[in-house]
């Protein structure tokens, strides 16, 4: 409809196929926009013909199962079936949509699990040198940690310093990281089908998951510098 520009006027309309000849083929029905050749591709603009009008060769047809019935069984009897009509018809191909789909999408689903991988172990490593960082900043800041207990700071407080440290470590490398995921987003939307080039809820979800991450990874250091004994860190330098 959209190619032609037929507008509301499809049904009745006529259109050509050959360049120079009067329009020959009269639109007698409109069906939705649906994946043709590819799940990743745009609907193509195309027409359908009946079988009958059109020159013999392979056909494709789609069968729709009935509910609680399973497709594993019905595409056994198909061919029992084809035979009744015409015991020369070879049958072949017989697939679900959802395995034709899964063989379209194979590509797709393997970058997926990859990305999805690498993902899982930058977010560890990352996880990781964060504890790292803290934990040798907590250890070069004893005596510091222990003036400030001294002068009458809490546990909470000395905390509540650590993590305070943390979250600046996390807003930063979340900056960062968000700039860098917008640069990137087109070549995933190129890979990955069904990504869009920037998700919000995505984006979101990651640096919800970043700040998660890093409040774990500063749990353990933030306790150990509540436990500084002012007594022992004094004596020690």
């Amino acid at each position: 409809m959209r190619k032609f520009r037929l507008g509301g006027r499809a049904i009745g309309a006529r259109i050509g196929t050959t360049g120079g000849q009067p329009p020959d083929i009269e639109v007698v029905g409109v069906v939705a926009d649906a994946a043709y050749h590819s799940a990743r591709e745009a609907p193509p603009p195309q027409f359908f013909r009946p079988y009958r009008q059109s020159p013999a060769g392979m056909v494709t047809f789609y069968v729709r199962t009935a509910p609680g019935v399973d497709p594993a069984a019905l595409m056994a009897a198909v061919p029992a079936i084809v035979r009744r009509f015409d015991a020369n018809l070879p049958v072949e191909d017989l697939r679900t949509m959802d395995a034709q789909f899964d063989d379209n999408t194979s590509t797709e689903r393997v970058l997926t699990t990859l990305s999805s991988s690498f993902a899982g172990l930058a977010t560890l490593l990352a996880a990781i040198g964060l504890y790292a960082v803290l934990a040798y900043s907590v250890s070069q800041r004893v005596r510091e940690i222990g003036i400030r207990m001294a002068l009458g700071a809490r546990a909470l407080d000395v905390r509540w310093m650590v993590l305070a440290q943390t979250g600046r470590i996390t807003v930063a490398g979340a900056l960062i990281g968000a700039a860098l995921a917008v640069g990137i987003a087109q070549l995933g939307r190129s890979l990955l089908f069904g990504v869009e080039g920037f998700d919000v809820r995505a984006q979101a979800g990651a640096a919800l998951l970043m700040v998660v991450v890093a409040l774990c990874a500063g749990l353990l250091p933030a306790r150990r510098a509540a436990a500084v004994n002012p007594t022992e860190a004094l004596r020690a330098d």
